[in-house]
């Protein structure tokens, strides 16, 4: 289980302070995969963060019953003088998994070939996203926070491959997906919810959501 309990969080932008959330309550049961329809500039990526520990509330509480996982895409314990191999292997020391499963699982998915064994600064935006994917699959969690949906590739084997195991993964675990579009929600969940004004709505369905969602946009 993911609960937050009368949370709130903002920022100061200079000019005005930007609320993310306003006291906002809610819990993401495992086995309910939920999807949150935020436009863009409302916070999704501060939302995400939260729910995966690296941000901190201003106010309330955040509880965490289950093993839940960075966010995809985060870049945030990948050192960029180390190679993937080196990263992979660090990685898989600080979750208590074997190093020796986690590189080879990596270097696998993602498919880089030599590049594995040169340092990650030296990627390409599309081979840092086919690693740092890899990573997430590579560690086994209850909740996967996806933040936009699949990283940016045009690998179409990688694309494959990486499709697959996730939809293995969410076969037993559970995802929470935001994205500013209702067409990547479908690919993971059924009920869903819209980030608005600080409140995160609830609804049972995804069609609910999305009504909500088009009328006030």
């Amino acid at each position: 289980m993911l609960e937050f309990e009368n949370v709130s969080k903002s920022f100061w932008t200079g000019k005005q302070r930007k609320v993310i959330l306003d006291r906002a309550s809610f819990r993401v049961e495992l086995g309910n995969s939920l999807g949150i329809l935020a436009p863009n500039g409302t916070g999704k990526t501060t939302l995400i963060n939260m729910m995966a520990g690296l941000e901190k509330p201003d106010e309330g509480e955040i509880r965490k019953t289950c093993r839940v996982s960075f966010p995809l895409g985060f870049m945030g314990g990948v050192v960029n003088k180390h190679s993937a191999r080196e990263n992979a292997r660090f990685i898989a020391r600080l979750y208590g998994l074997d190093p020796d499963y986690v590189e080879a699982f990596c270097r696998w998915l993602c498919g880089i070939a030599e590049y594995f064994d040169m340092p990650v600064g030296t990627y390409s935006q599309g081979m840092r996203s086919r690693f740092t994917f890899s990573l997430l699959l590579a560690l086994e969690f209850d909740i996967y926070l996806i933040d936009e949906g699949m990283p940016s590739t045009t690998d179409v084997e990688f694309n494959r491959k990486a499709g697959s195991i996730l939809r293995d993964r969410l076969k037993d675990a559970t995802v929470i997906v935001v994205s500013h579009q209702a067409t990547t929600l479908e690919k993971f969940c059924r009920s869903a919810a819209v980030l608005r004004d600080g409140q995160l709505y609830m609804f049972d369905t995804l069609e609910e959501a999305k009504r909500m969602y088009d009328y006030q946009s």
